[in-house]
């Protein structure tokens, strides 16, 4: 099993959601984040004054699936989460060494 979280555009997520969820992926987490990367920010103008705005806005979604759907969910994030721009968003993926759903006490691949 594997955990998939990738920090996307805000105007995206609704097209990689819905192509994740055709793909096979049953479930997903979605949290508003800040940060940056290479791009640091972007100055903008306010009453005169400008100032840089070093956090942007992102979407961070995170999914975990059984290790034969993993490249399917990267492709389908890579495909539909990419505009060719700078500020495109990253993807990690990391090992799962224990799933357990906390209503039926399933493990592993069950509690997915």
């Amino acid at each position: 099993m594997k955990k998939i979280e990738a920090v996307l555009r805000h105007y995206k997520l609704e097209e990689v959601k819905n192509a994740l969820t055709e793909a096979g992926v049953q479930g997903m987490t979605v949290s508003e984040v800040r940060g940056f990367g290479r791009q640091r920010g972007h100055k903008e103008v306010y009453r005169g004054a400008e100032y840089t705005v070093d956090f942007v806005p992102k979407v961070k979604l995170e999914i975990v699936v059984t290790d034969d759907l993993v490249q399917t969910a990267i492709d389908t994030i890579l495909r539909v989460g990419r505009t060719g721009q700078i500020g495109d968003g990253k993807i990690f993926v990391t090992d799962l060494a224990e799933v357990i759903r906390i209503r039926t006490g399933e493990i592993g691949t069950e509690a997915i």
